[in-house]
């Protein structure tokens, strides 16, 4: 994961150089929250360095729009959208949904305990795809990213009711979807306390 240049030459047409600073510096900020929730909204590895220069347009166009403190919310309401957008293009393409394990590598790690946490991921990433996009994306943000209810709702343009209500709903999927793998690797005679560490990486108090 490697931050990019904001500075292509679609956006230095719409910028000046006082608007160029700007951007740079919201980039630099929220660039590795955005790359993690476009992978966790289902967009495959080879398609986020696109989605994520796909947000600096939309940032770049709209700079003028986005209020000082504000900057995080517009970015990841931006990033759910192109998300969207990118996963219906996908439905029309047969990919391999690879998961992305670099920011969990600890190099100096047990490297028993490195690879339970590899596998626990990638469970993770197959329960969060079973789950409806708009679904997926609070819970994504509030158990996995540690936003607040309120910073949701003012990212996704939601009542915060509404926000409340989908991640009641997320959550009971997703324990719904876990109890149905937890079943399935039990029937494939796979050990259950693998599942409930990868369990343990969704699971947080509340924070609001």
């Amino acid at each position: 994961m490697n931050a990019l240049s904001p500075y292509t030459p679609a956006v230095a047409r719409v910028l000046g150089p006082a608007d160029e600073s700007r951007l740079g510096g919201i980039v630099e900020a929220h660039f590795a929250v955005l790359w993690r929730l476009l992978r966790r909204l289902g967009v495959p590895e080879s398609d986020v360095d696109d989605a994520v220069q796909e947000v600096i347009w939309v940032l770049a166009r709209k700079l003028d729009q986005v209020k000082v403190g504000s900057e995080r919310a517009f970015v990841l309401s931006a990033g759910c959208r192109v998300a969207s957008t990118l996963r219906r293009g996908l439905r029309r393409r047969r990919e391999t949904y690879e998961v992305d394990l670099e920011h969990l590598a600890d190099l100096h790690g047990d490297p028993e305990h490195l690879l339970e946490q590899r596998r626990a991921r990638a469970l993770l990433e197959q329960v969060l795809l079973r789950l409806p996009l708009e679904l997926r994306a609070v819970f994504v943000l509030y158990e996995l990213e540690r936003c607040t209810l309120a910073e949701i709702a003012g990212a996704l343009e939601l009542p915060q009711g509404t926000v409340a209500s989908r991640l009641r709903r997320a959550r009971a999927l997703f324990e719904t979807e876990v109890a149905a793998l937890e079943q399935r690797m039990q029937d494939g005679d796979q050990s259950a306390v693998q599942s409930q560490a990868w369990q343990a990486t969704a699971k947080r108090g509340p924070h609001e």
